[in-house]
């Protein structure tokens, strides 16, 4: 975990992310990647020179009608001193039961970040922490690139002027094979996906285009990261 916090210590530094009287939300879903951005910044305000206050919030999209089972996530917030909110919604239903969408992703998206935005702004917080990391970066750029015929990415900090919250994504700089081995090693307590259509979206395979990529000239995810970093797009610099 050591290394995960000096990479969210370093792109907290490099995006400007953190301010002293923060109020920060944690998007948690559950999986490994939002449970180590909880973990890491929790751990952080002991050390990192910046006074603000950590709130963990969970959307739970309630699949086929029945709540999810959150009670260890609690368990962790109550051990990291961080409040702890569930919020209900009825997104599964609507999205695969009700429109019974093909293609689900999208719809779901967009109805969980407007049921956490609407959430971080009742709680009183004044930024949003999400666990995109370096991986979910070069994937979101092939993908706009490959389907839609762009270029662009996710930045690293992005204020929401119509919400007054800003988003930031301390996990930018690490990868998740270093995310997925943090959690581990600390045995947060990561909840399998209840989604139906887990494992079988459009990011799952350029995954696999880029793992393939990757197979043929080593070091290709590393190099899009870097041509990112480079490329002058909104938010992004290098990072030294």
């Amino acid at each position: 975990m050591q290394r995960i916090l000096g990479l969210i210590r370093k792109a907290a530094n490099s995006f400007e992310m953190l301010s002293d009287g923060d109020n920060i939300a944690v998007g948690v879903s559950g999986g490994k990647d939002s449970l180590v951005l909880l973990y890491g910044l929790a751990r952080l305000r002991d050390f990192i020179g910046v006074s603000f206050e950590v709130t963990a919030v969970t959307i739970d999209p309630r699949f086929s009608g029945k709540s999810g089972n959150y009670s260890e996530i609690s368990e962790l917030c109550k051990q990291l001193g961080v409040r702890y909110e569930i919020i209900p919604t009825q997104i599964g239903e609507i999205v695969f039961d009700v429109r019974k969408e093909p293609n689900p992703c999208s719809l779901c998206s967009r109805m969980r970040r407007g049921a956490l935005l609407g959430a971080v702004k009742d709680l009183g917080c004044n930024k949003l922490a999400l666990g995109h990391n370096k991986d979910d970066a070069v994937e979101t750029f092939m993908m706009n690139l490959t389907l839609e015929g762009r270029i662009g990415c996710f930045p690293p900090v992005c204020t929401l002027d119509d919400k007054d919250i800003t988003l930031i994504r301390p996990l930018i700089l690490a990868e998740e094979k270093e995310i997925r081995s943090a959690a581990a090693r600390t045995k947060l307590p990561v909840l399998k996906s209840a989604c139906p259509a887990d494992g079988k979206t459009a990011r799952e395979d350029t995954k696999k285009l880029i793992a393939s990529l990757e197979s043929i000239s080593k070091g290709t995810k590393e190099r899009i990261f870097g041509a990112i970093l480079r490329s002058g797009l909104d938010g992004w610099h290098e990072v030294h």
